[in-house]
């Protein structure tokens, strides 16, 4: 068997391997709870940077008025 086959041979193990780890409810819950803390990471950065938009709205504004 050449080295090719043997490298062929060890990919389709290791996709086999991962397809059935994928499956397994231990995977599933935490591909979840991972999607779900993302979700609330891009809420809390996007109320972050609304505030922060806002703030230098404000400070634009009071920087016109006085002069």
């Amino acid at each position: 068997m050449t080295d090719g086959w043997k490298k062929f041979l060890w990919g389709v193990a290791a996709g086999a391997v991962a397809a059935a780890f994928v499956q397994t409810d231990t995977f599933k819950k935490g591909a979840a709870k991972a999607l779900a803390c993302g979700a609330q990471l891009k809420e809390d950065a996007k109320e972050y940077f609304e505030t922060l938009k806002e703030d230098v709205e404000d400070l634009k504004a009071e920087s016109s008025a006085k002069a």
